[in-house]
């Protein structure tokens, strides 16, 4: 990823789902709402504290990491969770609203060691 998180921005997942590619009648009233429907369910969003976290840690995503971020959200989604734990490989851990699509915190090693995870219902490891 090429510099900082910024508050606001947003990482869209598997946009060749298919579900951008159907054409609706542009004058229909439910387009816009189907199209806002389809972009907040595959959009991977950062908190304020989120963000200032990855900055204050000195933590950055590459496109790769974000794009297993969003993979392992949907599978915590498919299991009913909805505060999930995200361990990845690179000693970064991030506890998101898996319903929302958005980090709500990030942690580097020396930010989790001795840390007590609470008010999360699942975890993944990826």
């Amino acid at each position: 990823m090429s510099g900082p998180i910024q508050v606001g921005q947003l990482y869209p997942t598997n946009l060749n789902s298919g579900l951008l590619g159907r054409t609706k009648n542009v004058n229909n009233e439910n387009s816009t709402s189907d199209f806002q429907n389809i972009l907040d369910n595959k959009l991977l969003k950062f908190s304020n504290h989120a963000s200032k976290r990855l900055e204050q840690r000195g933590i950055e995503l590459s496109a790769d990491q974000l794009k297993s971020v969003n993979q392992a959200i949907d599978k915590a989604a498919a299991k009913g969770a909805k505060e999930s734990l995200i361990l990845m490989q690179n000693s970064v851990a991030l506890i998101v609203n898996v319903p929302n699509r958005t980090v709500v915190t990030a942690m580097d090693g020396k930010s989790m060691k001795d840390n007590v995870f609470t008010q999360i219902d699942s975890a993944v490891i990826i």
